[in-house]
């Protein structure tokens, strides 16, 4: 930029051509060299020598305007403000003396008053606070980066350490309690069903954690999609739910949705868990054909859903608390979306609804 302004400065000061004409060929040469050297290999505050070959240009831009340094303070503070976004403190304040100099050497040589020289002990000062302040704010940024980071990497290790741990023992409970069951009768029977199942919930909400982390991640979530209906996927979904739950499923036996099952199981087990946890029963969910939709409603009969909550209501850790960490309407919104649909809350009297749409498919 610097160079392009002095060979646009031939134009408007003809007399100068020659040395106007040199200091654009000094920042370009400035900013070849700085493109191909190969920072990356060298110690990472190499670059300030470029900020030094800057202050020299700078100095021969202001005797090539006679003194004129109008142009020469701007680039100064852009200089610095380069520097404090890539450099310490320390550099910044060693960068004092070859700026002075580059601003004060030719203001001295082409014979400017003292008053003209003097403004270098208003424009280095505040050019050094300026780049203070944003070496400041950098490095809080650099830091802010680096925790967050090291969190990332925290609890990349904790789900995956989560979830792979989790289905090792569970498939040996699981063999275990299926051995059981072909021997048990009655009310044992029963309950070894009931383990069975939630064991068979524990492996999902395990693969749940690592479609958290792939989501999180990559943005991509597989789908294995088929057509079910919809009352038997109810029906299987809430044999999860305790059995003195409030939760009536009213649903139509010839509907057919195209979803993946376990994302579905995932999706309607979590909207019913935070229904029970903050609404009221009864619960109702059901399951309707609206145009190129299929809409799947939880509908509670509680307090409805906070004013503050509403705008961050399907982001990570929404509500979280005593009661949990605020991913379950977050996963809902991933696993919708993925099918291509939405989720909504829409206000009830009383209550409230969430809803989720699946594409109906073309025939």
């Amino acid at each position: 930029m610097a160079g392009l302004l002095a060979l646009l400065g031939i134009a408007n000061d003809p007399g100068r051509a020659d040395r106007l004409l040199i200091v654009a060929l000094c920042d370009a040469a400035l900013a070849l060299i700085a493109l191909l050297v190969p920072w990356d290999r060298l110690h990472p505050n190499a670059p300030a020598l470029a900020g030094l070959g800057g202050f020299g240009v700078l100095g021969l831009s202001t005797w090539s305007f006679g003194g004129i340094a109008a142009g020469t303070g701007p680039f100064l503070v852009l200089l610095y403000a380069w520097a404090a976004l890539h450099f310490p403190r320390w550099l910044l304040a060693a960068y004092a003396l070859p700026a002075t100099l580059a601003y004060v050497v030719p203001l001295i040589i082409t014979g400017q008053s003292p008053m003209v020289i003097g403004s270098a002990f208003i424009l280095m000062p505040a050019a050094l606070a300026i780049a203070f302040l944003i070496e400041a704010q950098a490095r809080g940024l650099r830091e802010d980066r680096a925790r967050l980071a090291r969190i990332e990497q925290w609890r990349t290790a904790m789900i995956n350490t989560l979830a792979h741990d989790v289905r090792a023992p569970l498939s040996t409970v699981r063999v275990v309690l299926e051995e059981l069951r072909e021997s048990s009768t009655g009310q044992h029977a029963r309950m070894l069903d009931a383990g069975l199942r939630q064991t068979a919930r524990i492996a999902r909400l395990a693969d749940s954690l690592l479609d958290v982390h792939r989501i999180d991640s990559s943005g991509e979530l597989k789908l294995d999609r088929a057509h079910h209906p919809a009352h038997a996927l109810v029906k299987d979904a809430l044999s999860y739910v305790r059995d003195d739950a409030d939760v009536r499923a009213d649903v139509d036996e010839d509907v057919t949705l195209y979803v993946d099952r376990q994302r579905f199981e995932q999706i309607l087990l979590n909207l019913i868990t935070n229904a029970l946890r903050y609404g009221a029963p009864p619960v109702i969910v059901r399951v309707v054909r609206a145009g190129a939709y299929h809409r799947l409603e939880v509908r509670d009969h509680g307090p409805g859903i906070p004013e503050t909550l509403r705008p961050r209501l399907f982001g990570q850790f929404a509500a979280e608390g005593a009661q949990g960490v605020g991913l379950g309407l977050w996963i809902v919104r991933q696993f919708a979306a993925a099918h291509g649909g939405e989720a909504a809350a829409e206000a009830r009297e009383p209550g409230v609804a969430m809803v989720v749409t699946f594409p109906v498919p073309e025939s």
